[in-house]
């Protein structure tokens, strides 16, 4: 055998040195585009800073707004009026059909299942939430050492919500009764004397109780930091005559913690509804909308992009968009209400 033969490498080493080469170039790129923004930045920066006269103001607030609000055109008024414009034609945007997808929304039966699951969730998840919340930021302050209890307990909000579905799937895992259970709701249903629990996630409506104990489950945490730190705020004077008015307990929490903290207490609520209603990765990840447990968001998407029928799913954005649009509204005039008491 001649020494200069050339020697076959293996397809894994080839598909390796493929992989970092792609992602070398991915890195650069991503690198690049960086640099390059900073650099406009600075550019940008640097003409509006030598700017004086006349021009000084008007160029630092196009400097300042113009990024901001060209993005915000781009990344959601422009999407919001493309929306609502597809809303009004067909599956494949070729033919008009004036206000049908809208009227196929509000009088088919299936439709009408998801919306009052959604609102089922509206009612249920941010109230079991913001009340969970509440009991726990008024039992941790009392405790020694509450920043590592609190921390425990806010821990859920780093964890997406796909991660959170995958976590609580495995809770609900059902097996038959012969077979070793890895659910924890099963097992524990089996441990009380339960002999056949059931396959939680195909029972309804239960299955949507178990699905909105994730959401509750990820934004209690939330719930709790703020609500305790408005807590915290209520000056020790207005505690301590209420006090000498003989109040204690329960009244105290009621007549004197619950009216300071009401504006933090309804933006916690509204701000966890608005989240809620845009629920979509719990329902996609852990029974993918079926079984009863279809909500709204996951029907828009079911309706663009598995059954490409981009009229109907335009139609339901529209409405989610509308639903959350009052909370939004409320939520920015409570803030504001809030800002002008301080």
């Amino acid at each position: 055998m001649s020494g200069h033969e050339p020697v076959a490498l293996p397809v894994s080493s080839m598909l390796a040195d493929s992989a970092w080469t792609d992602a070398t170039v991915k890195l650069g790129n991503s690198f690049g585009a960086i640099a390059g923004f900073l650099g406009i930045l600075l550019v940008v920066f640097f003409a509006a800073g030598r700017a004086r006269g006349r021009l000084g103001r008007p160029l630092a607030i196009l400097v300042f707004l113009g990024p901001a609000v060209l993005l915000l055109i781009v990344g959601l008024v422009a999407p919001l009026i493309r929306t609502v414009y597809l809303s009004f034609y067909n599956d494949d945007s070729t033919r008009f059909l004036g206000g049908r997808n809208y009227g196929w929304a509000l009088t088919t039966g299936s439709i009408h299942q998801v919306l009052l699951n959604t609102l089922l969730w509206l009612l249920v998840a941010p109230l079991a939430a913001t009340g969970l919340g509440l009991v726990l930021a008024l039992l941790v302050d009392r405790m020694k050492r509450q920043a590592v209890y609190k921390s425990l307990i806010f821990m859920p909000m780093a964890v997406s919500l796909v991660g959170a579905s995958i976590i609580w799937k495995f809770v609900y895992e059902a097996r038959d009764t012969s077979q070793h259970q890895i659910g924890l709701l099963s097992q524990l249903a089996i441990s009380l004397g339960w002999s056949h629990p059931p396959n939680w996630m195909l029972s309804h409506p239960l299955n949507n109780f178990l699905l909105m104990a994730v959401m509750i489950w990820v934004q209690t945490g939330f719930a709790m930091v703020v609500l305790s730190a408005a807590i915290k705020a209520i000056p020790d004077e207005v505690t301590e005559a209420a006090r000498l008015d003989g109040a204690r307990g329960v009244q105290l929490f009621w007549y004197v913690t619950v009216p300071m903290i009401r504006t933090t207490l309804v933006v916690v609520l509204t701000t966890v509804m608005i989240t809620t209603l845009k629920a979509f990765d719990i329902v996609r990840t852990m029974t993918g909308g079926n079984f009863g447990t279809q909500v709204l968001a996951n029907e828009m998407y079911s309706q663009s992009f598995v059954q490409f029928n981009v009229g109907r799913g335009s139609a339901l954005a529209v409405i989610l968009f509308l639903a959350v649009l009052p909370l939004v509204a409320y939520n920015i005039v409570q803030l504001r209400k809030e800002r002008e008491t301080r």
